[in-house]
């Protein structure tokens, strides 16, 4: 796909979720399709007529096993985030349809213990996860999505 082809697909509605610990940590997890470092947050797609907020706890329960009676949703961004894939990865990545995603994020802080978390689910996202303080996430994340994760810091700080 041609720069001007990608430019023109729309972005992917998605939520993402901040999981964060009664110590202020904040769940991440590796993704099981990259042998590179790929730490992020759970997070996926909207489905049709779906509510943001309620897929935001499906997916925290598709990626992490974690039920919405261990979470409170504290917070949500103001406004869908966007990011774009890297060109080479558009045409891999939802049959070429999407250019990247435009993101609501949840703040969700979790009342379980680690036992509780358990990424062997139905369809595993993550090879491994672990507990990331919030000054340390941007450097765990992939690039191309660091801008999204830096404005979901900057918009829950208060609250982390």
């Amino acid at each position: 796909m041609t720069p001007e082809e990608i430019a023109k697909l729309p972005y992917r509605p998605c939520v993402g979720v901040m999981l964060v610990n009664t110590a202020g940590k904040v769940f991440a997890g590796q993704r099981i399709d990259s042998e590179a470092p790929a730490w992020q947050m759970p997070q996926g797609g909207v489905d049709p007529g779906e509510d943001p907020r309620d897929a935001a706890l499906r997916e925290l329960w598709e990626e992490t096993g974690v039920k919405s009676d261990l979470v409170t949703v504290e917070a949500e961004t103001t406004e869908w985030v966007p990011y774009d894939l890297p060109h080479d990865i558009v045409p891999r990545i939802w049959k070429g349809r999407f250019k990247g995603q435009e993101q609501k994020w949840f703040l969700l802080r979790f009342h379980g213990a680690d036992s509780d978390i358990d990424i062997e689910t139905e369809h595993p996202e993550f090879s491994q996860w672990r507990w990331i303080a919030p000054k340390d996430l941007l450097d765990q994340i992939v690039p191309f999505k660091r801008a999204v994760y830096d404005h979901v810091l900057t918009e829950f700080e208060t609250r982390l």
